[in-house]
């Protein structure tokens, strides 16, 4: 008697064995948009399993890499969401790194583990933690020195500037605070009152999309004046870089169908002789802030330098400059300098408005 035939895994109409319909969650989260969207059109199972994707992509731009989702709402066009890199924070891009290559996970599985086949283990599996920012080619700015406070817990500085911790200093140039926070290497811990910014958005926001002006950045609560936003998150370039990729990005944007978010801020250092330039990227990959736009008047937001006691470089922080409403759109202003009289068009809406987006020099 011949023995009996092994079993085959169940197939649907299109080959396709129930196994891998099973890991259609662990691959589809990796996917763009474009690839998800030709997915969806290999059959009914994966058509949903990728609008579940799409939806949850919808409900939450920062992956829950923050303490509040960040949803999307478009009602102009198709496009449920921006597709984009997620980042907390600043990170520095490695120029070996291979964009074709790179992925980020972001689905309804917040975890990040992915399962390799390994010979040399005994079940012939592995759990292999990706991190995300490894996954972009880039790496995490945590540049420091072991300079800090003693002090348990430092309180908000008070009206009259009177401080009880040699960290605390508020100053102000030329229209840009600067902020000094306490650092890793000091006493206190992350409920400090002078780690501000350091402890995530606290406040509800979502991302609409206009039909002028596209994505913007909205208030999905009332937020009170002097209140911490968020930071500016993105990749942290040399001025050659960021040179290169502006002539990069202003071609692209000639087509009215791009637009970048390559931020350059200038500190002008004590001697008043020489400035540090900061020249932060979150066109690929940043956070949430890529998407405030721009006002002529000024806007609902101020811009301040916040600097960690001992870090190397500072982080570009927005704090409400006034009281915002629930549904009111966070604004700020981009610059002064325009040398591009073809520039992109400008559509604030304010009494002031100049009709052209602030450019410069990079």
């Amino acid at each position: 008697m011949l023995p009996p035939s092994p079993k085959k895994p169940p197939q649907n109409k299109l080959g396709l064995s129930h196994a891998f319909l099973q890991c259609a969650d662990l691959i589809l989260p990796w996917l763009t948009p474009q690839e998800l969207a030709n997915v969806s059109l290999t059959c009914k199972t994966l058509h949903r399993a990728a609008h579940s994707i799409t939806l949850y992509r919808s409900l939450d731009a920062s992956r829950s890499f923050e303490n509040f989702p960040i949803p999307f709402h478009n009602t102009v066009d198709q496009y449920p969401y921006a597709y984009f890199f997620y980042t907390a924070s600043q990170i520095i891009p490695s120029s070996s790194s291979s964009s074709s290559l790179n992925r980020q996970f972001w689905g309804p599985n917040s975890s990040q583990t992915l399962v390799l086949p390994d010979s040399g283990s005994s079940d012939a599996e592995m759990g292999c933690t990706l991190d995300s920012m490894d996954l972009l080619g880039g790496s995490w700015v945590s540049v420091m020195d072991e300079s800090g406070c003693e002090c348990e817990r430092c309180e908000k500085v008070s009206e009259d500037n009177v401080i009880g911790c040699p960290c605390m200093e508020l100053e102000g140039d030329e229209g840009m605070g600067i902020r000094s926070e306490c650092g890793p290497s000091c006493g206190c811990r992350l409920e400090c009152g002078n780690r501000l910014s350091q402890r995530g958005i606290q406040v509800q926001l979502k991302i609409v999309k206009d039909v002028r002006k596209g994505w913007g950045l909205y208030a999905a609560q009332w937020i009170q004046q002097g209140q911490f936003i968020c930071e500016y998150s993105g990749e942290l370039l040399t001025t050659k870089e960021a040179r290169r990729r502006q002539q990069i990005y202003d071609k692209l944007a000639s087509d009215d169908h791009f637009s970048s978010a390559l931020l350059v801020v200038r500190e002008h250092l004590p001697s008043g002789n020489a400035c540090l330039r900061i020249n932060i990227d979150a066109t690929r990959a940043g956070n949430f802030a890529r998407f405030i736009n721009h006002s002529c008047d000024g806007g609902n937001l101020s811009t301040v330098l916040v600097r960690s006691s001992g870090a190397l470089l500072p982080r570009l922080c927005f704090f409400a400059s006034k009281d915002i409403k629930e549904g009111e759109e966070l604004t700020f202003s981009y610059g002064e300098i325009r040398v591009q009289p073809k520039g992109s068009k400008c559509f604030c809406g304010s009494f002031s408005c100049l009709g052209t987006l602030p450019s410069e020099h990079t």
